[in-house]
């Protein structure tokens, strides 16, 4: 019998990048659910992990890689003025791209059911006022949008990397 549940439960439970890609696409699958992806610093690394999983077709709708931010306004439809004020790396920048990527590439009108977005500084230079490795991951399904803000050390590498894995991990902790 288990008395309690480890703090380090879902990394046990999810060892690699591959790994956590594979589980969000096999979920996806079982609920009959499509996702869509709106990067900054990622610069198309999730959609890259999810499209290496064998039967993504079946469930990533695509990818938009909106590095610049004039792009997260024209494309994904974040708001004008919420950029002026605050930049591109931001939590609420970062909610809605995810709520914008689902409609972006959604299907007849229909949103895609998941949305991941990512925004941050990876380096080598602040930006926005924000120090390196300042990252916002958000995830949007038809229950609500979660933002998570943290700062991740290392390299520019480093941070690409562990929040590309983080914002895989963090669509299938919402699934």
């Amino acid at each position: 019998m288990i008395d309690s549940i480890p703090e380090d439960f879902d990394e046990t439970v999810v060892r690699t990048p591959r790994e956590s890609a594979a589980l969000l696409v096999d979920r996806l699958r079982e609920l009959g659910w499509t996702i869509a992806v709106a990067e900054s610093l990622t610069g198309g690394l999730v959609v890259a992990s999810l499209v290496d999983i064998a039967g993504a077709s079946r469930v990533v709708r695509g990818g938009v890689v909106a590095y610049a931010t004039d792009l997260k306004h024209g494309v994904l439809g974040v708001d004008q003025a919420l950029l002026d004020a605050h930049g591109a790396v931001h939590p609420r920048v970062a909610r809605q791209m995810a709520r914008g990527v689902r409609d972006v590439l959604g299907r007849d009108g229909i949103a895609a059911d998941v949305g991941i977005a990512t925004t941050g500084v990876a380096g080598p230079d602040e930006q926005d006022g924000q120090p390196v490795g300042t990252v916002h991951i958000a995830v949007s399904t038809p229950l609500g949008t979660r933002v998570d803000s943290l700062v991740i050390a290392g390299d520019r590498d480093r941070v690409r990397r562990e929040t590309a894995h983080l914002a895989v991990r963090r669509a299938l902790a919402a699934l």
